[in-house]
């Protein structure tokens, strides 16, 4: 089923300079993920998968080491290129959601698509489908702070699904959220997944991971590849 490799990590070396001292908080991960994939890279904190997740998401570039995302040598992109590939290759969705309170729900998911150019009509047409495709038909007109934590998450899912991205990169995207709350938004996942999403997910929360179809661990800027267990 799953074949063409989207994403490759080769030997990716992050180093920061901290005053006179230089610390590897990345040393030498290897990574390749296929098209239709779901991924959860887990780690405490400090372990360097935010780190991670930035160079995956091209907010950041590797010390060393090949990131080749889309047959593209991401070292090789211009700052354009590398904008291109954050507004429409790669759907965000962070721990905190990231709506803006003065937008509503159609409003901010209408956002990511005035970044990418779409024409108004086509936009309001494709946000309320994003909307109607998280269950929040209902909800269109409303602000963030008149929608639950979930409910606000479901937004931003609908965000970063409307440019239709190569990836969906979550970072901790249950951690703001109660575990009942958390439980449904992992199922919302599940059902992108089984349309063919591909989804890395970056957590700390073991039961979290777990409902990825891989699980890979980083620890002190190592990466290890882990069994999933079914329920």
């Amino acid at each position: 089923m799953m074949s063409k490799e989207i994403l490759c990590m080769k030997d990716i070396v992050k180093v920061y300079q901290m005053g006179d001292e230089e610390q590897a908080i990345l040393k030498g991960i290897d990574l390749k993920v296929c098209k239709g994939e779901f991924i959860s890279i887990l780690g405490p904190s400090g372990s360097g998968k935010s780190t991670m997740m930035n160079i995956i998401g091209c907010l950041d570039m590797p010390t060393s080491g090949e990131y080749i995302l889309s047959n593209r040598i991401i070292a090789d992109l211009g700052e354009t290129e590398l904008a291109q590939i954050r507004s429409k290759e790669i759907g965000f969705i962070f721990q905190s959601f990231q709506l803006l309170p003065r937008l509503t729900a159609i409003q901010n998911v209408e956002l990511s698509l005035i970044y990418s150019g779409v024409p108004a009509v086509e936009r309001r047409k494709k946000a309320q489908k994003m909307l109607e495709r998280v269950g929040l038909e209902e909800k269109v007109n409303h602000y963030p702070n008149q929608l639950s934590g979930g409910q606000q998450q479901r937004v931003a899912i609908a965000r970063a699904l409307a440019t239709d991205p190569t990836i969906l990169l979550a970072d901790e995207p249950t951690g703001a959220l109660d575990q009942k709350t958390g439980q449904q938004v992992m199922e919302l996942f599940r059902e992108l997944h089984e349309e063919g999403r591909t989804i890395i997910m970056i957590t700390h929360d073991v039961n979290i991971a777990k409902k990825a179809s891989r699980l890979v661990k980083i620890l002190d800027g190592n990466l290890l590849e882990e069994v999933v267990e079914d329920d």
